[in-house]
This record gives structure tokens, sequence and C-alpha cells, in this order.
């Protein structure tokens, strides 16, 4: 048994170290604009995320600037259910880059690769490919916008076919 632990360890140590295909960040993050509730417009599906509605996420700067609260929430089951996280920024990236932590030890690599200049909308992924989302100050995008945003995660070599909307029906 112990043998099996260690040797689950390991695999995921080696796999966490393993490199990651290059995905292109933007410039430069302004994190005080950034700050604030974004709408899940859509997403490639996580189970935790699985049966969600009104999907939103929220950011807060730390007091002493050491990190980023969040506040992922959605409806299930019509109940409200929320994950709290964590999110260290690269400063090095121009802020762009992230690692997000919702249970230690463990941590995820967020990327911020789209960003509208007024701060209306974002995509982030993950440099794996198997995470992306599409977000918004507002419940909904102009469709054109949102074709525009999934020809790009396409041509980042996300598989934009398991892309799903989320559900806004929240009132």
């Amino acid at each position: 048994m112990k043998q099996r632990i260690l040797i689950l360890f390991l695999s995921a140590f080696i796999i966490s170290c393993s490199s990651k295909p290059d995905l292109p960040v933007v410039e430069n993050v302004d994190l005080d604009k950034y700050m604030g509730t974004w709408y899940e417009i859509a997403a490639l599906p996580v189970s935790a995320k699985k049966k969600c509605t009104c999907n939103k996420i929220d950011f807060e700067l730390a007091d002493d600037k050491s990190y980023i609260r969040i506040i992922e929430s959605c409806i299930k089951k019509e109940k409200q259910g929320a994950i709290l996280g964590k999110a260290f920024v690269d400063e090095n990236s121009g802020n762009a880059k992230w690692k997000v932590e919702h249970f230690w030890p463990f941590s995820d690599d967020l990327f911020i690769i789209s960003l509208a200049n007024d701060y209306s909308w974002y995509m982030s992924g993950n440099p794996n490919r198997k995470e992306l989302s599409i977000y918004s100050r507002t419940e909904a995008l102009s469709d054109s916008l949102y074709n525009d945003l999934i020809k790009q995660a396409a041509d980042l070599s996300f598989d934009t076919s398991r892309i799903v909307k989320v559900v806004h029906n929240c009132k």
C-alpha cells in the first residue's frame, strides 16, 4: 500500500515538473482594474462546475497585496454554492500568469490570454489546454465577440468543440 502511494505521489510530481507548451498571455494586467465580479460566459467543462448555472467569480486583492482572494460561485440543484481560493501573481509576467490554489498544497496555472482594453471581458486558460474560460462584467457577450474569442482559443490549440455556454437565468 505504501509503495502505491509513493508511486502515485512521484507520478504527480513528475507530471507537474514536465514542460508545458507555451501559451501566450496579455502584456499587462492592471490588478486594480481587474478586481471585482466577473460572469462566466463559457468554459471547457470541469467536474466541479458540472450542472452549474449563474457561474461567477469575484477577485479581491489582499490588504498586503501578496495574493488575490477568489470566490467562485454558481447555482447547482437550486442551491447557491461557492469555492474559495487564492491566486499568487507572477509579477514578472505583467500580472498575467497566476498560480491558483483552491486546496493547499495543490495549485494550478491560470494564464490571462485575452483581455478587453476596458476590462469588460477576458479569457483565461491553462497551459495544458484543459481549462479555458470566457468571462464578462455582464451576463452576456455579443455573438460576434464570443465567436472571435472561440476562434482565438481554437488558434491556441484549445478543443473548442467541448466549450459549454453558461446559463444565466439567475433572477
